[in-house]
């Protein structure tokens, strides 16, 4: 049960994130979640919006996992590793904000879901 919740939790995250990326990043939304200049927004709004879809496939991928059940377990370890790892890698190429948004949800839900 806090497994699923915990997976739940990570690909809602995602979704959150898809919407910053892909149509809140050049507005005063995104440049505050994001710590961002105006014209910095403007001039990188198509690669955010590739980055939202991304994100948007790993939160697809945790829902499908809960949608399997018991047999999403393998989809769910997938997944949620994938997601961790983009989060250590935005961490420490990006933002330390992003271990905790990103990489711990993850990292919990996995343990959740292993133990």
């Amino acid at each position: 049960m806090l497994a699923t919740l915990l997976i739940a939790v990570v690909a809602l995250i995602h979704l959150y994130i898809l919407v910053l990326e892909m149509f809140l990043w050049n507005t005063k939304t995104g440049h505050k979640a994001f710590n961002l200049r105006p014209d910095f927004a403007r001039d990188t709004r198509v690669l955010a919006a590739n980055q939202g879809l991304y994100n948007g496939f790993l939160a697809a991928g945790l829902l499908w996992s809960l949608w399997l059940g018991e047999k999403g377990i393998q989809v769910a370890i997938f997944f949620l590793a994938c997601v961790l790892i983009a989060g250590l890698f935005g961490a420490a190429t990006a933002s330390r904000k992003i271990l905790y948004v990103q990489a711990v949800p993850a990292l919990a839900a996995l343990l959740a879901l292993l133990i």
